[in-house]
């Protein structure tokens, strides 16, 4: 697998495992969504925005267009569901259509992160395995605040094998999402 293909299979896995965890989420009440819990940030719908905002600014870097600190403006910018996951899905094509066109050049290609005192400088590649790790991590914290909730965590790690019994647990949320396993998997 070429670092083209590796950075857009999990670009998908990334929107797939995020299409998971909104999907179960969305059957949360508006209370059970915002009570607060023992995590990092105090409330699933903190967590979620958190991840939306960092990925704005992520995203919007790995464009060449950082939104830099008011990314993070308001902290909270959807505190109703509907609205955070229409932007959550929305970030998550953003990605995809990013991860399709990299090269190994744009891989290599430094992306400028401003910061309070200084820019900080990465390579495109770096930007991007952090990105799929901060969303891991945080939506591992969401994943277990839902286990103090009526609703049961969703399973977010059955993206990645080939078995046809392993594809066939992953079908119904691909179609969901209009992806293929041939979209994901195939030469560009």
């Amino acid at each position: 697998m070429t670092p083209q293909r590796y950075f857009l299979a999990q670009a998908y896995n990334n929107a797939w495992a995020n299409h998971r965890l909104l999907k179960a989420c969305a059957l949360l009440s508006a209370e059970e969504l915002a009570a607060t819990r023992v995590n990092f940030f105090p409330s699933i719908i903190h967590t979620l925005n958190h991840i939306l905002t960092v990925d704005w600014l992520y995203i919007g870097a790995l464009e060449g267009d950082c939104p830099g600190a008011s990314a993070f403006e308001p902290e909270i910018p959807f505190a109703a569901f509907a609205d955070l996951d229409r932007e959550q899905r929305a970030a998550d094509r953003r990605l995809i259509r990013h991860c399709r066109g990299l090269t190994a050049e744009g891989l290599r290609a430094d992306v400028r992160l401003p910061r309070a005192t200084h820019v900080q400088v990465e390579p495109a590649d770096r930007i991007l395995l952090h990105l799929f790790q901060h969303q891991i991590h945080h939506r591992g914290q969401v994943h277990a605040m839902m286990s103090g909730t009526s609703v049961t965590p969703p399973q977010l790690d059955e993206f990645f094998p080939s078995d046809p019994a392993e594809q066939a647990l992953r079908a119904q949320d691909l179609a969901e999402l209009g992806f293929t396993e041939t979209m994901i998997w195939s030469d560009r």
